[in-house]
């Protein structure tokens, strides 16, 4: 069998070696046709092989431009530099040609541990100041909805994708100042909200007013923050050092033109800050716009 086996590969490769001897020679002398056909005597009489030479150099000019178009990373940066620059100049004069990064997503399990450190700050204090056990009642249900328990659904989006690049940047703004002037580490509770959960808000008039599509959240112009202290998230404005906080926050957060809900006089949300985009029109059709030019990369 070894000797049968080592007839046929013997064969195989004596077949094989003249074919592949042909087409050696035939390679040699097309490549010495081809040098010869770029000296400029034979410009006239070998003019249809210099086309190859076109041929071959745009083919390989092409092909580094593919390569080159395929394996560049894409910058979301300089992209939504170059939007802001068109669209909001005013903000790409406040950042001075630097386009600030989201810092990465918050653990959702710091945010429940938040709500149930806020709830147990809201029920210290009411029993602190509330004698009446029925006032005390009343009061824990509206407080409790407005301020925290409405973090605490899967329905919120914490992510920054859907946060239009104008109040964006602005945020972010805000975000870098207070903690390198004032040293407060800021997160994002809630970024865009849909219109159905405006909806279900607005069923507790101690949450919002404001229905689907009335909110600044439903157009990526708004959002509300909590900070990050010694690794836990800090929601309660009964926390004096959060309180502090949100009172800076209002300040930074106007000085770049952002609206602070500290400064309403209806229901106050001090973690809520907003971009009242001048001419906004509050339709579907602009929300739907708005976000979208979210996705710029």
């Amino acid at each position: 069998m070894s000797y049968e086996i080592r007839d046929q590969c013997q064969q195989l490769l004596q077949s094989l070696l003249p074919s592949g001897k042909k087409r050696i020679v035939h390679a040699m002398r097309f490549a010495e046709n081809m040098h010869q056909a770029a000296s400029p005597e034979k410009l006239q009489t070998h003019w249809h092989l210099q086309q190859w030479w076109i041929l071959i150099a745009g083919f390989f000019l092409f092909a580094s431009i593919l390569v080159f178009a395929f394996t560049r990373p894409i910058n979301s940066t300089r992209i939504e530099a170059k939007y802001l620059k068109e669209t909001d100049p005013q903000v790409y004069a406040l950042l001075n040609g630097e386009i600030l990064s989201p810092p990465p997503d918050i653990d959702v399990h710091l945010i429940q541990d938040a709500i149930v450190e806020a709830t147990r700050l809201e029920q210290a204090y009411l029993t602190q100041h509330s004698s009446d056990t029925s006032i005390y009642t009343t009061r824990i249900e509206d407080a409790l909805p407005h301020s925290h328990a409405s973090l605490d659904t899967s329905l919120v989006n914490r992510k920054w994708d859907k946060i239009n690049p104008r109040y964006k940047q602005r945020l972010l703004m805000v975000f870098k100042i207070m903690k390198e002037q004032h040293g407060y580490e800021l997160v994002l509770l809630e970024g865009y909200r849909s219109p159905s959960r405006q909806n279900m808000l607005a069923g507790n008039r101690n949450t919002t007013r404001a229905q689907g599509y009335q909110s600044y959240h439903q157009f990526g112009l708004a959002a509300d923050v909590a900070f990050k202290r010694n690794g836990k998230v800090v929601i309660s404005e009964r926390d004096p050092w959060a309180m502090r906080g949100y009172e800076l926050y209002g300040e930074v957060a106007e000085s770049v033109g952002l609206t602070w809900g500290g400064r309403w006089k209806s229901i106050k949300d001090y973690g809520h800050t907003e971009y009242r985009m001048p001419g906004l029109k509050k339709t579907k059709q602009m929300a739907e716009q708005l976000i979208a030019e979210a996705h710029l990369h």
